[in-house]
């Protein structure tokens, strides 16, 4: 009697080099394809920092060189492009894709090959931005045909979200465990599907105008302004209040983590979800593609005609804001605080979101004077780095889920801190020189009533500071992966349903 051997279906337990790559090139297991998510954002920050760092170099001395001139431009674009498609939308949509499905009790993510597909083509995409910004294509670019990549990279970004997206809101909706209700569902997975279904909203409308400037650059270059013109049409996406929609989750990781931190549950779940869509309202303003300004002169019929638009797209994303904040110092009174590392970083970057939404309400009013001034590049500073702030401490928080390992306390909490004191040195001195007239997207050769080298060289500094804290960070989640301390099955007695189910680390 012959035998046939099966082959084995469990994994080798130590498997070669090449077979680890194969499995993670080819994974659908969320808690990898969200990680890779989250490592290339990291990448793209890193880029981002250092490229904001030279920049803010540049400005310190009217007469400086560091950068050519023909090449600013480009360089502010990369940095606006980097900061939403390269860090803020990648980041929450790699950390939703890890932890979502084990907050809803799913198996596995739904359509996770679309989610792995989601991953290829933003990474795929953002690669083209930079490098087609570095072969002087990109806004203002000097060459025809990196332009016309640039484009294609940015519509391959987007398609990625997309992909990634609808696999997340179709999670949150199909996949939840028995007896879990949406109304149940944790509020990280209910900000995750908010933002999914802003971004698919929201996004798609940026690709139909990225292929109607494509097809215009290609070809005649008369509708759209060519190079030149690209930002002018696609500005609104990188800027606020649209870019309220890309870090929606953070407050989700805020209100899931502040009933742990306190012991209590949320008294107010309703409010909180009022809150979070308050702050998706800002898609209103995708349908005009531009931003709606308080102009106080006038009759009191023009001042009302002006701020009904103003508040719509300026105020009730505030509004939302305030209510998640309000709820989540409601939960901290009722119950009996144990703060936690984790919610450092995290308290601190809700409270540099918050500075940035403050900022885009008060640069829409005409009256302030701010259009075309850096301040708007210092509340894209704000949220960027906030949100940032908002992932190191929900990756300390979820780590010992994502990959079994606790962070060190005095690294999540140092860098937290760090991070913060780099955020503000990096965007309050162009609040500040926003009001004294300090032109954006120019390095060199401007005058404004302020003092020049001061503001700049201290914002310069914060880059600077962030960079080597994103730096730190990544050390210490590599060090606490390698040779950081086991975590327990429940470290912070969260008592939650993505501590209780099965499938660890990997």
């Amino acid at each position: 009697m012959s035998t046939v051997e099966v082959p084995s279906l469990t994994h080798s337990p130590h498997p070669t080099a090449l077979g680890l790559a194969g499995e993670w090139l080819t994974t659908t297991d969320h808690r990898r394809i969200g990680r890779m998510f989250i490592g290339g954002a990291a990448v793209w920050l890193a880029t981002m920092v250092v490229v904001s760092t030279i920049l803010g170099a540049e400005r310190i001395t009217s007469d400086s060189s560091l950068v050519p001139a023909d090449s600013v431009l480009q360089l502010f674009s990369l940095v606006r492009t980097l900061a939403s498609f390269g860090v803020m939308i990648p980041l929450f949509i790699g950390l939703a894709i890890v932890v979502v499905p084990m907050q809803v009790g799913a198996r596995a993510i739904s359509f996770a090959r679309v989610a792995s597909l989601g991953f290829y083509l933003w990474l795929i995409g953002s690669g083209l931005i930079v490098g087609a910004i570095a072969a002087n294509g990109g806004p203002g670019g000097g060459n025809a045909q990196m332009v016309d990549l640039y484009l294609i990279g940015l519509a391959l970004s987007i398609l990625g979200a997309l992909a990634a997206s609808v696999s997340l809101f179709s999670t949150v909706l199909t996949a939840r465990t028995a007896g879990m209700s949406l109304a149940d569902a944790p509020m990280l997975a209910w900000s995750s599907l908010v933002g999914a279904a802003a971004l698919l909203l929201t996004l798609p409308v940026m690709l139909g105008t990225i292929i109607f400037a494509a097809v215009d650059h290609h070809y005649e270059r008369l509708a759209f302004g060519g190079n030149e013109g690209i930002m002018t049409w696609l500005g609104w996406a990188f800027t606020q209040p649209q870019t309220f929609i890309y870090v929606v989750v953070a407050l989700g990781v805020l209100a899931d983590m502040t009933p742990v931190m306190a012991r209590a549950k949320q008294p107010l779940r309703g409010a909180v979800v009022i809150g979070l869509g308050l702050v998706t309202t800002a898609l209103v303003g995708t349908v005009s593609q531009t931003s709606h300004s308080l102009n106080w002169a006038g009759s009191l019929t023009d001042k009302a005609k002006s701020f009904v638009p103003y508040a719509l797209y300026n105020l009730l994303p505030l509004l939302g804001l305030v209510i998640v904040l309000a709820t989540a110092l409601l939960a901290v009174m009722s119950g009996k605080p144990k703060i936690i590392a984790p919610y450092f970083p995290t308290a601190l970057g809700v409270g540099l979101i918050m500075a940035a939404v403050l900022g885009n309400a008060v640069q829409r009013i005409d009256q302030a004077g701010l259009a075309g001034t850096v301040f708007d590049e210092a509340a894209l500073t704000y949220l960027t780095y906030g949100s940032v702030l908002v992932a190191w401490g929900a990756l300390a928080f979820w780590g010992p889920r994502i990959w079994g390992k606790m962070l060190s306390d005095v690294a999540v909490v140092g860098l937290g801190v760090l991070g913060f004191i780099a955020t503000v040195l990096a965007s309050l001195p162009y609040y500040i020189a926003g009001f004294a007239n300090q032109p954006a997207d120019v390095a060199s050769d401007f005058d404004y009533s302020g003092p020049q080298s001061l503001w700049n060289l201290l914002s310069t500094g914060g880059h600077a500071l962030m960079a080597l804290c994103v730096l730190a960070a990544v050390a210490t989640v590599i060090r606490a992966r390698m040779s950081g301390v086991n975590a327990t099955e429940d470290p912070w007695d969260a008592r939650t349903l993505e501590w209780s189910v099965d499938g660890g680390a990997r």
